[in-house]
């Protein structure tokens, strides 16, 4: 077999998340943290979405990991020993932000607020490691967004994912006049579609509410 280690690893690292988002969301075979209602695909509930992303976020890993058997080889590098206190860090961090965060305020009370504000300062101790930084300030970006949308409003959730995923690369954090366009463009453009034409229900502003 022409096994590629990088493949392996990413098509595991999919399904490991998969499987924590089916818990969190409780739409695996009925076990989770959460008790939201799935609906179906005509009366959809507020977990149906969560759970079929889910799903075929495994069924992505699966693929990859399949994939994984005949692409290689593609061995993985050796991480260096920042990296991995890092990520033991970030796990340990994150984990016990989450687990407090209800102190923080009514708003982290609710399971997905809370588990978006372990991953959000999870993610940003992994990136004092150079190597995870990439990742890691985009993946953060993204919880963000999350985080941001419902309080903050579109408008303010797109912003503080642009800034943030900027960080991750150099040549990005070099053209700071690059990024005000493509920000005040993805504004209008996600105002534009979201908004206007398919007039989803969130607030533009934090004021908007």
């Amino acid at each position: 077999m022409r096994i590629s280690a990088k493949d392996m690893a990413a098509g595991l690292f999919l399904i490991l998340v998969a499987l924590a988002g089916l818990y969190i969301n409780g739409g695996f075979f009925g076990i989770g943290l959460e008790e939201h209602s799935l609906g179906s695909a005509r009366r959809m509930g507020p977990g149906y979405m969560p759970m079929l992303v889910f799903w075929l976020l495994m069924l992505l890993g699966l693929l990859v990991v399949a994939f994984g058997f005949v692409s290689g080889p593609d061995p993985l590098q050796k991480w260096t020993g920042i990296e991995i206190g890092s990520f033991v860090a970030a796990i340990v961090v994150g984990l016990a932000v989450w687990y407090i965060s209800p102190a923080f305020g009514s708003y982290f009370e609710q399971t997905y607020n809370g588990v978006g504000l372990g991953a959000l300062v999870g993610f940003l101790v992994l990136c004092f490691a150079a190597g995870w930084q990439m990742i890691g300030f985009v993946l953060a970006a993204m919880c963000i967004f999350a985080l941001l949308l419902e309080q903050g409003g579109l408008m303010f959730a797109i912003i503080g994912t642009v800034v943030i995923s900027t960080v991750a690369d150099p040549d990005h954090r070099a053209r700071p006049l690059g990024v005000i366009g493509v920000t005040v463009f993805l504004l209008g453009l996600c105002w534009w579609i979201f908004i206007r034409e398919l007039d989803i229900r969130v607030a533009v502003w934090p004021w908007s509410y």
